[in-house]
């Protein structure tokens, strides 16, 4: 079994893409349910931005292990125009694209693990993990 998947972004069909992919590798790794429905909320979230602002971009989707531990971790990155003040897209509620602003904040609070780094005019990349227990 290859647990390793990438997605380009360059329409909303590659957000549905990006997604299964996701659920099924976590399937395919032991993830319950729950967190399959995480994990798959959590790229289309990510893979949804870079379509709404980047207008494309890639998923990333691999098995990662850290000290005994094994999980999937979730790169979104992009050459879109970047974030210029992250600590106000991390606010809850916050929204550029008229949506209910759970976006970044919801992919984070699904994940256990989140790192965002943008450069305003060269893109943005974003490492999610969620841990299997």
């Amino acid at each position: 079994m290859e647990i390793q998947s990438c997605i380009e972004v360059k329409s909303e069909w590659d957000i549905v893409s990006a997604r299964q992919s996701g659920r099924l590798m976590a399937k395919e790794m032991g993830y319950g349910d729950v967190d399959q429905a995480r994990i798959a909320t959590a790229i289309s979230e990510l893979a949804r931005n870079i379509y709404l602002y980047a207008k494309t971009g890639e998923i990333h989707i691999s098995l990662v292990e850290e000290g005994g531990k094994r999980g999937l971790q979730v790169i979104a990155r992009d050459h879109g125009p970047g974030i210029s003040n992250i600590r106000q897209v991390m606010q809850d509620g916050y929204t550029t694209s008229g949506g209910l602003g759970a976006g970044l904040p919801g992919v984070k609070r699904l994940m256990d693990c989140f790192t965002i780094e943008s450069k305003v005019g060269a893109g943005t990349e974003i490492i999610a993990i969620k841990w299997l227990r």
